[in-house]
């Protein structure tokens, strides 16, 4: 070989390889948003359940909930590309050629953790629901009976379940049996909901409509719930206010839970291994029999030495699993229900805090 055809050789493959180099650094930003906003979607929505069902469980041992917030992401890629090509031609039969490629790419998100303390987020966890914003997720499709069983109190005087260091109290027969009628009526789609609030003088109404092919069964229910509630038989509105007893018979009066209550309440449903209760380290709760399955339980969270292999949702704490079983619908629904009460609750313009950021090599 001359020196003339080793020297037409590197020129004809020098091309092709810069051609592809150069087709593999087409923009990269694009074809990283759909995968990238998923897998940051999905990983923030699993550490929010994770975060929240382990301050349910640390409630059950009196330890204090704290809450982290993710408060950005910035996801920064790189990638440089190089190409080295040397040749040498010494004789016919020595020739030597160098070829040097070179590649890096660089991910570096940085991610920032905002700790949710303060006086605006702490008030915020300690006052109770508004009633309006209780009904408008009943108006929107939530299952009345899920909703209010987490939610409420008590309403126009009977009395949910409650809660303390010292146990659990069962709720009211009657409080009960309106929940059932309630989810009864709304299963029906004979009767609609509306919520109406006048802002100016900060008043919310409740507005009822029934179809003209209401159902005598219905008819029955609705009568029956509205003995129970102490309601006007023939009113369609009826004025909902925050109090133990209503002024007269077209008032709904509530007392609603704060989250910090619903959580409570959530905590004390928590399998906890006997051994915790009985050496006073956690609360004695309430039992998870006979109440679930009658519909009066709120949510199941199971606990294990073991970490689970059909879970929802498990954190591990104090050398035990806890975690909601993915085939219960009922303690899904009343989580997300929770999660979902959580995330409307005005916490207030976030203070300046102590930022931690941490960049995710």
């Amino acid at each position: 070989m001359n020196e003339q055809t080793a020297e037409a050789r590197a020129h004809a493959f020098l091309p092709a390889v810069l051609a592809m180099l150069l087709c593999g650094c087409a923009s990269m930003g694009p074809g990283t948003v759909a995968r990238d906003r998923y897998d940051y979607s999905d990983s923030i929505s699993e550490s929010w359940k994770r975060q929240t069902l382990l301050n349910i469980v640390k409630l059950r041992y009196l330890d204090p909930p704290i809450f982290v917030d993710v408060g950005q992401i910035v996801a920064g890629y790189s990638m440089e590309t190089a190409v080295n090509l040397g040749g040498q031609v010494s004789s016919p039969r020595n020739n030597n050629l160098a070829l040097g490629v070179s590649g890096t790419f660089t991910d570096r998100p940085t991610i920032t953790y905002t700790p949710l303390t303060g006086n605006q987020f702490v008030k915020a966890l300690m006052t109770p629901l508004p009633p309006q914003a209780v009904f408008f997720m009943i108006q929107s499709g939530w299952p009345a009976d899920a909703i209010l069983l987490a939610t409420l109190v008590s309403m126009n005087g009977l009395k949910n379940q409650e809660t303390s260091i010292g146990g659990s109290t069962q709720p009211d027969d009657e409080f009960v049996r309106a929940l059932e009628l309630l989810r009864d009526i709304q299963r029906s789609g004979a009767v609609s909901l509306r919520v109406r609030v006048d802002e100016q003088q900060k008043q919310a109404t409740i507005l009822t409509f029934r179809s003209a092919d209401i159902s005598q069964e219905t008819l029955a229910e609705i009568r029956e719930l509205r003995q129970l509630l102490r309601l006007d038989p023939e009113a369609s509105e009826f004025d909902l206010a925050f109090g133990g007893l209503p002024g007269n018979n077209r008032e709904l009066a509530v007392i609603t839970r704060s989250i910090l209550h619903v959580m409570t309440a959530m905590a004390a449903l928590v399998e906890v291994p006997a051994e915790d209760v009985a050496e006073g380290r956690a609360t004695p709760g309430l039992a998870t029999g006979n109440e679930t399955e009658q519909g009066h339980g709120l949510v199941c969270i199971h606990s294990s030495p073991d970490e689970p292999t059909d879970a929802s949702v498990a954190v591990p704490y104090r050398g035990h699993w806890f975690w909601i079983d993915d085939r219960d619908l009922r303690s899904k629904r009343a989580f997300a229900s929770m999660l979902l009460l959580f995330t409307l609750t005005d916490s207030g313009e976030k203070e300046n805090l102590p930022l931690l950021t941490i960049s995710a090599q």
